[in-house]
């Protein structure tokens, strides 16, 4: 099937979520770098939780409660100002280095996003980076009110680009993700962005190694990826061939 369209997910593929890491040790001295990788780890498991539990709150309260857990969790009180100044810049998350090549390579492909965050965020991230108008259509699970892996999300790409699911390459970096989306049957290409990273060679890994552990890796739930590139640039070649 020729694909039609390519459909990006945001966090951790188009844009990076420890981008906030500089900012949170700033303000959190030499915690912040364990703050950063635990509020990712705890936003996306209250995804889920919340997915299954049928009790959604939008992206933005997700991420906020996450942050409180992080900071509560490391003995820091999550104070209004604080949380407040740290939720700020997940509005303005850095873009990967390679993506805006990579998008201009695209340009003449249909392009969108699908991500669990709410219009609001997407809205002022696309905006931000400068790269709205690369896009035919920036989509949110809020419209389901789930979040990913849940069927309903990239369900919601058909009718938004008028194309059937076959013909779509969906583009993720997070595992849980890919899995999702080829179990949905989207053709899926994996940004594995750690594949050169050796395992430890003991125990003693810091926040940043242990959280590679847990989320870097391909999830073995018996859905694997038609494409696996080191990064977002190797979409050019893949379209090509």
């Amino acid at each position: 099937m020729v694909i039609r369209a390519l459909v990006f997910d945001a966090y951790g593929t188009l844009y990076d979520v420890q981008s906030v890491r500089s900012l949170a040790i700033d303000l959190c001295g030499d915690k912040g770098e364990i703050i950063t990788h635990l509020w990712r780890l705890k936003q996306l498991e209250y995804t889920w939780l919340r997915t299954l539990m049928r009790s959604y709150e939008d992206f933005w309260s997700v991420t906020r409660a996450a942050l409180e857990f992080a900071l509560s969790s490391v003995g820091i009180a999550p104070t209004s100002s604080l949380c407040d100044e740290l939720m700020d810049g997940y509005l303005h998350l850095d873009l990967y280095a390679e993506a805006p090549q990579a998008l201009e390579s695209l340009r003449d492909h249909k392009l969108a996003i699908l991500s669990n965050g709410s219009p609001r965020m997407l809205e002022a991230l696309v905006r931000s980076a400068g790269i709205a108008e690369r896009f035919t259509a920036v989509v949110s699970c809020d419209q389901v009110k789930r979040y990913k892996p849940e069927p309903a999300c990239y369900a919601l790409v058909e009718p938004a680009l008028q194309i059937s699911k076959q013909e779509v390459l969906f583009i993720s970096s997070n595992g849980f993700d890919v899995a999702g989306a080829k179990r949905y049957g989207f053709q899926v290409a994996w940004i594995e962005r750690t594949g050169d990273v050796p395992p430890p060679q003991d125990s003693q890994v810091g926040p940043a190694a242990f959280y590679r552990l847990i989320r870097g890796g391909a999830e073995q739930l018996g859905y694997q990826p038609d494409f696996r590139l080191k990064r977002l640039t190797d979409l050019a070649a893949v379209l090509s061939a």
